[in-house]
């Protein structure tokens, strides 16, 4: 496992950025999607609604990688590759409403559709790059 360099914690952090998350599909191509995020001291968490093509792909695939770009100065980001360590259900609707607060301000994610099952991923960063 690589570390963040304690330079950049505050982007995944305290500054409201996406995570561009790169997933692998079934035809071997990638797929690039934007993604809230948080930090949890040493691994990335991110949600999906189950069925999403980054579910079946990080399902399939574990390998991903994100870039993770200040949001005040697109010359400052972290890129990281690693891999998924865990996939789980459990506390993934409270984590959507978590990352809902920090990204929308709102204490509820505004955006769940009836039926809808959440995941949480997370991923433990094996390569990190910075800049800036």
């Amino acid at each position: 496992m690589s570390a963040i360099p304690e330079a950049f914690i505050d982007l995944l952090t305290t500054k409201k950025a996406f995570a561009s998350l790169a997933t692998i599909n079934a035809d071997g191509t990638p797929q690039v999607t934007r993604v809230w995020f948080d930090w949890d001291g040493s691994r990335i968490r991110i949600n999906s609604a189950m069925g999403r093509v980054k579910d079946k792909n990080l399902r399939r695939t574990p390998a991903v990688a994100l870039s993770i770009m200040d949001p005040e100065n697109a010359y400052r980001y972290v890129q990281v590759k690693g891999r998924v360590a865990a996939v789980t259900e459990s506390g993934a609707d409270a984590h959507i409403d978590a990352l809902s607060k920090k990204y929308l301000g709102q204490d509820r994610y505004p955006y769940r559709k009836p039926g809808e099952a959440r995941v949480m991923f997370t991923i433990t960063p094996d390569r990190v790059q910075t800049m800036g």
